[in-house]
């Protein structure tokens, strides 16, 4: 997490606030905006700083006031609260820290109090200051994977610290070598980060990490893998047509110096911070067109232990290149017929399947742009945007606005359509289903092997049956293939009949099936070029809609699926092999994306 300093007009117009409460005079907002004017730059500390220090002005006003502006909550210890449960957890979790962060948490005043009595899974720490950026840090560090920071009075927090340490003069002590511990520290780091520029300045690597980006985008990649091999050893890895290809090794220069050259590039991810997941955002313009990037970070094991290895993936969010019509997706003529008449309807629910990265997000834009018009308000609920849709309103999930929050909002915003990024929960499968049941036409993604299992996910999230039933218009599973390139494939002079019929293919669609062979040449990777879709259509049928209804304690997966294609629907497998037969792609690629019909 990446911190910047607060702007004279952003410090004026909280001081303004003061003001205007009466905390502090305008005389003495003026005076602390001189003693602030007069510091140097890199040491100049915050308006509240100022005025509580120098000007003496009552602290608990100014940081209680602080904890409303900047939206933390307040929390209140209460003596009778502090029993030997609560203090023990506080130790274990504060001795569970490394040393170094533990001298943090002591010198900036934070400490893990107790978890959210409404989230379990979320840690509260409290301090006086929520403001300090050390306090982020301190907080990422206990073994949690959500926390909240909460502001307390400083008396409080001295007294819980107090009956936590038991003696004041043991917390001197622990403070004072906290503090010589991060001295040297301090100065063992900037040494290295001094180094580490040097040799980036040295080595050329940013122009290298920019051509990164855009031979990425120039070669059609959707991630981009930086990967540490060795001390000065960096694999950077391609996703072309969803096969990880090597790009480049670069061994003149230390992975950490690349790793800090390509979180320099992304906004949101701290460079110095080398222990945590992180998660950033880059946008360029690159060939007149911009492209944005979402940037993950985690830290690895190398075999030097003196190194801290980081894996970096950046997925490249390009606006997809299709066309509106739902024709040039890639349906069949069944399942396009199908998806078409649930789309133009004006409620109900609407969900696609399949696995991470199976063109769930492109299949759903495509459907919004076919339906979309200026007298219908669209919106849509993403975490993260991935792409800009003209004309809908999208919402980003950020740590104070959760699915169920935006859900909610969304409910009182007079929407015609909705779109939410993913069913995660039994929470949001019921605020979507709650749209589709009161008028809104609501999209939205689930993870499933097809699309018979996605109702017996829902009713396992806890869903109730009826709900489903009467909610969900269609399911459409799908899944990518990679496309033979169509410059140097060649037809296979013997197809194995055998190995086609185990497949799903009749007898009598083998004699007029035209098979190809992947070859490769200079405009394809190894034979293969660009990648199409194939889809399982299941429309919500009346008899569907009863199976469903009678449901006991599991739902018959089966009975829906076969109902499906009794109707017509066409399996994924089925779907894939009509594109072997036209010599689209091959029978490797549909036996690698699909199961036999009869699993």
């Amino acid at each position: 997490m990446t911190t910047t300093t607060p702007t004279r007009k952003a410090k004026r117009e909280f001081g303004d606030l003061l003001v205007e409460k009466e905390i502090i005079t305008a005389d003495q907002l003026l005076s602390a905006l001189e003693i602030l004017s007069r510091e140097p730059h890199e040491k100049r500390r915050k308006l509240p700083q100022v005025l509580v220090d120098d000007l003496h002005v009552d602290r608990d006003l100014v940081y209680e006031e602080i904890a409303d502006y900047y939206a933390f909550r307040k929390l209140h210890i209460k003596e009778d609260e502090l029993n030997d449960e609560t203090l023990a957890f506080i130790r274990k979790q504060l001795n569970a820290l490394p040393a170094t962060v533990r001298g943090m948490a002591l010198e900036f005043r934070a400490l893990a109090y107790t978890m959210d009595p409404d989230r379990p899974e979320r840690l509260f720490v409290v301090t006086p200051d929520p403001t300090r950026k050390e306090v982020y840090s301190i907080a990422r560090a206990f073994p949690f994977q959500k926390f909240e920071i909460c502001y307390v009075k400083l008396k409080q927090w001295e007294d819980l610290w107090q009956r936590v340490n038991i003696t004041r003069s043991g917390y001197a002590d622990l403070e004072s070598d906290a503090r010589d511990r991060r001295a040297e520290l301090e100065e063992d780091v900037e040494m290295y980060e001094q180094e580490l520029e040097e040799e980036i300045n040295r080595s050329g690597l940013v122009d290298l990490v920019e051509n990164v980006f855009i031979d990425a985008v120039r070669m059609g990649a959707s991630d981009i893998h930086v990967i540490p091999r060795g001390e000065k050893r960096t694999e950077f890895y391609f996703r072309v047509d969803g096969k990880l290809t090597l790009w480049y090794a670069n061994t003149e220069s230390r992975a950490e110096a690349v790793s800090a050259v390509v979180k320099d590039r992304a906004m949101n991810l701290d460079r110095f911070e080398r222990n945590s997941a992180q998660d950033g955002f880059a946008q360029f313009i690159i060939d007149r067109k911009t492209v944005r990037f979402r940037v993950s970070v985690i830290p690895t094991v190398g075999r030097e232990l003196k190194s801290k290895y980081e894996s970096i993936v950046i997925r490249v969010l390009q606006e997809p290149q299709f066309s509106t019509r739902l024709e040039d997706v890639g349906f069949d003529p069944y399942s396009l017929g199908a998806f078409r008449k649930a789309i133009t309807k004006p409620y109900g629910m609407i969900i696609v399947t399949g696995p991470t990265g199976s063109g769930k997000s492109t299949t759903l834009f495509s459907a919004l742009r076919t339906i979309m018009d200026p007298s219908l308000n669209v919106i849509t609920v993403e975490d993260p945007v991935e792409f800009f849709i003209e004309g809908a309103r999208q919402v980003k999930l950020n740590p104070k606005l959760d699915f169920e929050g935006a859900l909610r909002a969304i409910l009182r915003h007079d929407p015609d359509i909705v779109m939410v990024g993913e069913i995660r929960d039994r929470l949001t499968a019921e605020m979507a289903i709650k749209l589709a049941n009161t008028g809104h036409l609501t999209l939205s993604t689930l993870h499933t092997n097809d699309a018979a299992s996605a109702v017996s996910r829902l009713y396992k999230m806890g869903v109730e049956p009826f709900l489903i039933a009467y909610s969900i218009n269609i399911i459409l599973a799908q899944r990518l293939v990679r496309k033979l390139c169509d410059r140097c494939k060649v037809p296979v002079d013997e197809p194995d009949l055998e190995a086609l019929i185990k497949l799903g293919m009749k007898e009598e669609e083998v004699a007029d099936a035209k098979l190809y062979r992947p070859v490769g040449c200079i405009s394809c990777l190894k034979g293969y070029k660009g990648r199409t879709a194939i889809y399982e259509a299941l429309p919500f049928t009346k008899t569907i809609r009863q199976f469903i209804l009678k449901a006991g304690d599991i739902v018959d997966d089966e009975a829906i699926r076969q109902e499906g294609l009794r109707r017509g629907m066409q399996s994924l497998r089925f779907s894939g092999l009509q594109l072997v037969r036209r010599g689209i792609t091959t029978l490797e690629e549909i036996a690698a994306v699909t199961m036999e019909d009869d699993e």
